[in-house]
């Protein structure tokens, strides 16, 4: 099964059931203030931290050297950003998870641990000699 299509059908359903679940322990219009509050200073943190990046990834560039964690960073914000504005507590504590500086640094620490195939790479070398053939003996050798 595609993992795409499980998280289209597994997100919503974890979402509807925490929303269930919480909204009976506090109550539905408490449920759904803190759907909005969440939603709210996230959206607004998410802002202050991308324009962090953007001044950090600036820097990178006046001197000459690529911002590829600004890059990713950005990307990682604006997914955030994009989760805390969908309705649910699932998507708000991932959001907020990527959010925040520490822990996108170690996420991104560990997936490049992940990823890194340097050293797993074997040298795929031929080892051989050769001698160039003149045109005069007709590839007799």
């Amino acid at each position: 099964m595609n993992s795409i299509f499980l998280a289209i059908i597994l997100i919503p359903v974890i979402e509807i059931y925490l929303l269930i679940k919480i909204g009976s322990q506090i109550g539905a219009i408490t449920t759904i203030l803190l759907i909005f509050t969440t939603a709210i200073v996230g959206v607004y943190y998410a802002k202050y931290e991308g324009l962090n990046t953007l001044k950090a990834g600036f820097n990178q560039l006046r001197q000459n050297q690529t911002p590829t964690y600004e890059m990713l960073s950005g990307a990682a914000i604006a997914f955030a950003a994009l989760l805390l504005i969908i309705p649910g507590f699932a998507t708000d504590f991932i959001g907020f998870i990527l959010i925040f500086p520490l822990s996108r640094k170690f996420i991104f620490n560990n997936l490049l641990k992940k990823f890194d195939h340097t050293k797993k790479r074997k040298n795929n070398f031929i080892d051989g000699e050769f001698e160039d053939i003149d045109d005069n003996n007709d590839g007799k050798v």
